[in-house]
């Protein structure tokens, strides 16, 4: 099981995070309002999807890419180094495909929400 808790601060979008026993801070970035003291919410999506993908691949950039304020797909860019033929190229994208993130993302998440 994951789990992480958030706090707002007394600034505006700032946002201490525990994710697991790690402290992290969320903020957005000044034109939204915040004092970008840390990734915003979306940054910090692509950054998991980055992550789970680069545990298994070399360096990986993913975009979200949005229509209006909804996000609608994301590009996730693997840059492979090293004398691979065109077979474990194609092997390590088809492993990104199958990454526990990218399955959790692609599925969808029934989220329940109770207040307390």
């Amino acid at each position: 099981m994951a789990h992480a808790t958030a706090d707002i601060s007394t600034v505006n979008y700032t946002v201490s995070l525990m994710a697991g026993h790690h402290p992290l801070t969320a903020d957005e970035g000044a034109a939204a309002g915040g004092q970008d003291a840390g990734p915003s919410p979306h940054e910090l999506l692509c950054a998991a999807l980055a992550a789970c993908t680069a545990m298994r691949a070399v360096r990986v950039e993913v975009v979200l890419h949005f229509e209006g304020k909804e996000a609608r797909s994301a590009t996730r860019r693997l840059r492979l180094t090293g004398d691979l033929d065109a077979a474990q190229r194609a092997r390590l994208a088809d492993i990104a495909e199958r990454t526990p993130v990218t399955l959790t993302l692609k599925q969808g998440v029934a989220i329940t929400t109770i207040l307390e």
